[in-house]
This record gives structure tokens, sequence and C-alpha cells, in this order.
């Protein structure tokens, strides 16, 4: 595998696989409360669901390309699905280990007891039977039976089947509701002990006293994972919205990339499986009795016990929770806010103050994932309603959230706003806004640029940065980025912000050069990165030549990272963490040394190709004195953490940073840090 592993660039699905990695030591990590353990579980599951559905459809994509373009592309990318097949089986055996040697005997010891139908009691059969009767049967689809080897069978995507073998080529195939909870409680006598099953196991006990006609007959769980890329073929032709939206449905018949099967299934039934599933030895992967583990997410705790973290509740933003006009509050300075541990209150009250104040003429903002229900939406319609210019650019190839976009873009248009939808071959990841408000007869601009979505379901789970500013260099720029947005211009002439696809790579790069001159000069050189994911090889190089002139660079990346660290001649000056707790590290942080006077940014690119080349990314300078130091202060306290943070070395072992200091868990620490703020 020495094309995979090499000490220049870590490939960067093998390095995805090592972050998911990390997300199962919280699971394993007995530091962690029971429930939050298994959630990880739940996490590893759904992330691993991901990215097959994505990234292995997309290796198996370029198998089909012409060699030489192949070449061009990626190096054999059988050998890649090799490896992740490898490091796959791997960590589920790790998973499997976890669930049943640590997570199961805990849950008994906390008097909760998952069982199979094969330990339910006299009356747990009985009221397994009545479910069945009175609720499931109903509901429940069998698929066919027989099925036949020889015939072709679709299994729909990532939904959940029991199949038993009824005859030596024939089957029986059974689609587990979704409508129901995966998870039934038996009623507690005592309650103290409390006894919990898979709805999948009261399938299995009724299907066999239904189907086995005095004969033994196992069911297995079987899930199959597809292709979720939507591929429409011309992008530049026609309206490629619609386009979109009459490709959603091909996301549910794709060709599969991962048939997950139950490891005690007999070898001769997996064949005929696979003959009937259309999929091969590649596609196989043995995961455990139960699949969905993303389920657990909703495991149900029937005791009164404290098995969770306890709650850090958002905490109010000192200057924005209670003043009377956050257009005020932003008139007198910058404010800058942090979630999940700040409210992302103060966007919503932003916007519904736009939506009502009359001197508030115009409203523009881009969105890339939308919550289901959202106040922060229903504000934007009532802006557009009331009579505001208002113009919303949605990104509908915002990948699982397109149908959820598409609906809100008909609500906004429905209130008369304008709606932009997406452009061919780039993505709009910006979180932008921009508002202008007459005030004594002039208009004056407002910006909100931040690191992470206009969602107020995720602000309360991902850790992200936001800035309003009514600087009148930022929003000068920020307006010339919605005139690229609307197609009045081609090109922002942005002198302040950071653009991909225009500026953003030009000066990230002209930024380390002026370091790389600083240590070189004898001075200090300092570059600090917070990101999710760092696989751009030109930016590498460009940390490389950092590295080899004597600049100190401190990386934190959270996911992916395909640099490769402490490498003498090449990386020997660069150290990389991640962070993995309850919260997802989500914010993008640039720090520059700049000879003791720092530049620092925040904004929505990571250093990935795809968000320097392929997207239109907005970076702001942070100008503030306080907030520069606001952000310096978190930094800080993410370098220091010794408890979450795991280095990345050049194997990405995923060793936890282990040193003398006092305890430092950065996620619960930066709470602190807010809470004394407050």
């Amino acid at each position: 595998m020495a094309s995979l592993y090499n000490n220049k660039f870590y490939h960067r699905d093998l390095s995805w696989l090592r972050f998911n990695h990390r997300v199962l030591q919280e699971a394993a990590d007995q530091r962690n409360p029971l429930y939050e353990r298994i959630k990880f579980l739940a996490i590893f599951s759904s992330n691993l669901d991901e990215f097959f559905r994505v990234r292995v459809s997309d290796i198996r994509q370029i198998k089909t390309l012409n060699k030489s373009l192949r070449k061009k592309l990626i190096t054999k990318p059988n050998k890649v699905l090799k490896e992740i097949k490898t490091q796959v089986d791997i960590q589920q055996n790790e998973f499997g280990e976890i669930f049943n040697t640590e997570i199961m005997p805990q849950l008994a010891s906390e008097g909760i007891h998952l069982i199979g139908h094969e330990d339910f009691s006299e009356a747990q059969k009985e009221i397994a039977s009545t479910y069945y009767k009175e609720s499931l049967k109903q509901i429940t689809e069998i698929s066919c039976n027989p099925c036949k080897a020889t015939q072709a069978i679709f299994v729909k995507n990532e939904r959940l089947y029991l199949a038993a073998q009824t005859a030596k080529e024939e089957f029986l195939l059974v689609e587990i509701p979704e409508s129901e909870p995966r998870f039934f409680v038996f009623p507690s006598k005592d309650e103290k002990e409390f006894y919990i099953t898979f709805i999948d196991d009261i399938l299995k006990y009724n299907l066999q006293k239904e189907f086995a006609k005095g004969n033994e007959l196992d069911f297995y769980s079987i899930k199959i994972s597809r292709d979720a890329e939507l591929y429409i073929e011309d992008e530049f032709s026609g309206n490629l919205m619609e386009k979109i939206k009459a490709a959603l449905p091909n996301r549910d018949t794709g060709q599969a990339t991962r048939a997950l099967l139950d490891p005690a299934m007999p070898k001769e039934f997996r064949e005929i499986l696979k003959k009937a599933l259309d999929v091969n030895h590649t596609d196989v992967v043995l995961g455990g009795r139960y699949h969905n583990f993303k389920d657990f997410m909703q495991f149900p705790n029937p005791t009164k016990k404290q098995l969770s973290n306890k709650k850090l509740p958002p905490l109010p933003h000192p200057i924005l929770e209670n003043c009377d006009s956050i257009f005020k509050a932003i008139d007198k300075k910058d404010q800058l806010l942090h979630y999940p541990y700040q409210s992302f209150r103060p966007v919503i009250k932003l916007m519904q103050e736009a939506a009502t104040d009359p001197s508030v003429k115009t409203i523009k903002m881009t969105i890339y994932r939308a919550a289901d229900d959202s106040d922060l939406n229903d504000a934007i319609a009532l802006a557009a309603k009331n009579g505001k210019d208002v113009t919303i650019f949605i990104e509908v190839k915002a990948r699982f959230d397109e149908q959820n976009n598409l609906k809100w873009g008909a609500i906004f248009r429905e209130n008369g706003a304008k709606v932009i939808y997406s452009y061919p071959d780039i993505k709009v990841h910006s979180k932008i806004l921009y508002i202008e408000r007459e005030v004594a007869g002039k208009l004056k601009r407002y910006a909100y640029i931040a690191t992470g979505n206009f969602n107020e379901n995720t602000a309360k789970l991902y850790t992200d940065f936001g800035l309003m500013t009514a600087h009148k260099k930022i929003t000068k720029d920020l307006k010339r980025v919605f005139m690229v947005l609307e197609r009045d211009v081609i090109v922002p002439k942005t002198k302040h912000l950071l653009v991909s696809p225009f500026t953003a790579r030009e000066r990230f790069t002209a930024l380390v050069e002026e370091e790389i001159a600083l240590a070189n000069a004898g001075k200090k050189g300092l570059i600090i990165l917070k990101m999710n994911s760092l696989q751009d090889k030109g930016m590498i190089k460009e940390l490389y030549k950092a590295s080899n002139a004597g600049v100190e660079v401190r990386l934190l990346i959270r996911g992916m990272c395909s640099l490769v660290p402490g490498i003498e001649g090449q990386s020997e000056n660069i150290v990389i963490t991640s962070i993995v707790d309850r919260f997802l590290e989500h914010g993008r942080v640039y720090l520059f040394g700049n000879n003791g006077d720092e530049k620092i940014y925040v904004g929505s690119a990571d250093w990935m190709t795809r968000n320097l080349t392929h997207r239109i990314e907005v970076v702001t300078p942070i100008f503030d004195n306080e907030h520069k130091q606001t952000i310096r202060d978190l930094i800080n306290i993410e370098l220091e953490d010794n408890v979450k943070a795991r280095i990345v070395d050049a194997e990405q072992k995923n060793e936890y940073v282990k040193n003398s200091a006092k305890k430092v868990q950065s996620q619960l620490a930066t709470y602190e840090y807010f809470r004394m703020q407050g």
C-alpha cells in the first residue's frame, strides 16, 4: 500500500477513516457517560453510511473513466477500495467489541437490559405478539416470498431488511417499517430492571412463528447503501433547479456501494443474497447483528438516572441578548458570537428586526443548509412580505438538504423574495448576510459573516463564529460579493474579504509567504490554522515551505488531513491536533503572527481544493482588538487540550495528547470562559 501511505500526502479517504476512528474512540472512552458513548457509536455509524454513499461511490465512478484520465485523478481505485474495506472491517470489529463487551454489560449494571427475541420471557413473548398483531403486521412489507437467487431483488437505500433462507435457492425478504420507533420498552414491574428490544427482534419472533411451519427459520439483517450523487449531466443548459428536483428520486435507486450483512449469516446464504442483490465481494461489509446504529441517537433511558452529559445551555450574549436594537449595538461596535456556547438567538433577532424596521430597504443572504422549522426563515419570509427588497441565494446542491432548501425557496418566493438557485459547476458555501438601512437620508450597510450555517438547530451542536459588523470596507466588499451572486459582475474586487474562487488562495498564500519572509529575516514566523479538513496540495506545499523556513505551524484539524507532519526536511515544525468532543468542531480560524501584530481571519473555507477552487466562500478579517483577543484566547484553550485532543502524526495513530499540565478539556473550558464573561 506504499502508494496510499507516503511521506508527502496522506490519502484523503483513508485519513477520513482515521477521523471516524476518533469518533469510535469517544465510544470507547469510559470517561464519557454511558449514553454519550452510545451516541458516539450512532455518530460513527451515520458517518460511515454517508462515507459509502458519497466517497466510495466517487471512487467507483473513477474506475469507469478512461485510463489516461484516471491516472491524473487517483492512483489505482481498486487498491483504494481494498484498503478502505480493510480499515472498515477493522473498525467494525472494534465497534462490535465496544458494544458487546462494554456497553451492553454497563447498561445491565444500570438495570437496562437490551435483549434479543431468544431471551424473551413468556410475558414478553405475549406482549411482542400483541404489538405485532395490533401495530407492526399492518405496516410490515414482505418484499418477496419466495425470493429467488436467479431474480434481481431491489433493496431500498439505507432501509433495514430481514432475510431468511427458506429453500436451497430461495429466501424470504421483509422490510422493517420506519414509521415505528426502533426500540420497544417492555413494561417494568419494579421500576428497577428495564427490558428493551429492537423491533427487529419483535419481527423475528413473530415472523418465525408465521413462516417457519414447524421448522427452524433464522432471520438475518441486511442493509444496502447506494450512490448519493445526483449526476446532472448538463448543468449549464436548461433549469438547473428543476433538474436537481427531478434527479432526487434517483438517489434511492443508485448503484450499491455497500452491502452490510449480519456476520452470523451462513456463507451459502450470503452467496445467494450477493447474486440476487447484484453485489460483489468488495461491496460486502460484515457488520453486527443489527444495522442502522444511528438509531441509537434515540435510545430510550427508562430509568431516572443521569446517564448523559450535563447540559450546557447556550449562554446569553452579554450585549446582544437584551439590547433594544441589534442595529444600534452593531453601530456602536462589531459584535462577535460563538455558538453553541452563546445563543444563536441574536441572529434571529437581527432578521426579525430587519423584517419590521421601516428603515431597512434591502436584505441579501445565502442559505446552504436551512433548518426544517425555522424562526429565522420565517423572519426572512416576513421581510419579503413587508415589501423589503429581499434576495436569497439558495444552494440546492447542498447534499442531503436539497429537498428542504427547495421547500424554503418556494416559501420565500411566495412571499415576494427574489430567489436565486444553484450555479452550474460551483457551490455557494459562504454564510453571509447583507442589509441596507436608510439612516438620516443615507444608506448604511450591515454585514453578518459566519463559519456556520443559518440554522438554529445545528447552532446548538456545531462550534462556529459569527461576526456582525457595520465596518464600511467589509460591508462594501460584501456588497460586491452579492453582485457576483446576482450576476451583475463576474469578479468581486474585494480589498479586505478573502473570496473563493477569486482571491482566497492567492491571499492565503501571500499570508504564508509573509511568515516565511519573517523567519528568513531571523524573526518569529507563526501560523495557527483551525479547520474541518486540510487536503489541498498547493496549500500543504506552502505549509511545508513555511516549516522548512523555521515558521512554527500549529494546526487544529477536526476531520480529514492530508498533510504529513514531523518529517525531517519537510514538516518537522508542524504539529497537528484534532479535538473530538460533545460538540462538533466546525469553526475556521486563520491566524498569522505578523511579527507580533497578529492577523486573524474567520470564514467558511477549509483548505480543500473544492473550497478554494470550486466554491464561493467568504473569509473576513477580524479588526476589533477585543474580538481578536477573544479568538486568540479560545485558540490557546484548544491548543492546551489534553483530554479530548489527539495527535495527528505521520501515521495518524490517534494517540491522545498526554502531558503533565493541568487537565484541560477545551470545550468545557470554553463554556466556562464565556460564562465568566457573562
